[in-house]
């Protein structure tokens, strides 16, 4: 009786694991298929799809989709939300109303709402989670639901080289310039000049590069080192145990 237990334990085993495996197989392969491109659009009719542009499956909701332009090798993760206009099938007109430049990187689960003009500069990074949008809700009437208010629109800019944390709002009429860091969980509005750190909510400047006397205040850390050209991941490897070594001597002497 015990061999057949184990018998019997042992082939519900391995089915579980083929099972597992051809469910990740199968995953696997839906994710690739699902996957939007400029050669593999699926549902879309995007005004442009660059070179290289993936957008994960599943996607968000994305609609307005003849009025948003996609630049070269941006990358989409899974469930970002891409929209022109305020709800689906509406005619807006001659020009584009949501605009990425090339290289940029949405993290999954963003939002980009844009009723009216919205453009994200080249190589811009989103973490996870970040909400962009060019409306926002009124309350001007006090007898009226806010809801049923009509909303305020004002363009959103996003420059070139910025970095948006994980969580991070931005608000309708925000300007942001060059290689703008926005900190995780911010609230920004208004204008943010090039290289400036925000954080907070309302978001305000707590870092700024002086050409002169270089960022202010000064990074608490130094600047990471690039790997030099030629490097091998071996050579790596022996440099890391090396420097575990000098450290555990030093700690020792210590």
């Amino acid at each position: 009786m015990p061999i057949n237990q184990n018998v019997f334990s042992s082939v519900a085993a391995w089915r579980r694991r083929a099972v597992s495996r051809a469910v990740h197989r199968g995953a696997r392969w839906v994710r690739e298929a699902a996957a939007v491109t400029a050669e593999r659009p699926g549902p879309y009719r995007f005004r442009r799809i660059g070179t290289g542009t993936r957008l994960a499956f599943p996607q968000g909701t994305v609609f307005g989709d003849p009025w948003i332009e996609l630049g070269d090798y941006c990358i989409i993760a899974q469930d970002v939300t891409l929209t022109a206009g305020m709800m689906p099938d509406l005619d807006l007109g001659p020009e584009p109303i949501l605009t990425l430049g090339n290289g940029v990187v949405l993290g999954r689960g963003s939002h980009v709402i844009a009723d009216v003009r919205l453009t994200i500069g080249d190589d811009c990074f989103f973490g996870p989670g970040v909400y962009v949008t060019t409306t926002n809700h009124s309350y001007d009437d006090p007898d009226v639901p806010v809801g049923k208010q009509w909303p305020r629109t004002d363009p959103v800019a996003i420059g070139a080289g910025s970095w948006i944390g994980t969580g991070a709002v931005i608000l309708p009429g925000a300007r942001l310039g060059r290689n703008v860091v926005v900190a995780a969980g911010a609230v920004v509005r208004g204008e943010v000049p090039d290289h400036a750190v925000v954080a907070g909510a309302p978001a305000k400047v707590v870092r700024s590069w002086d050409p002169q006397q270089g960022w202010q205040p000064p990074l608490r850390t130094p600047a990471p080192v690039p790997i030099p050209e030629g490097v091998t991941s071996d050579q790596l490897v022996a440099l890391r145990a090396w420097q575990a070594e000098e450290a555990k001597e030093a700690y020792e002497a210590s």
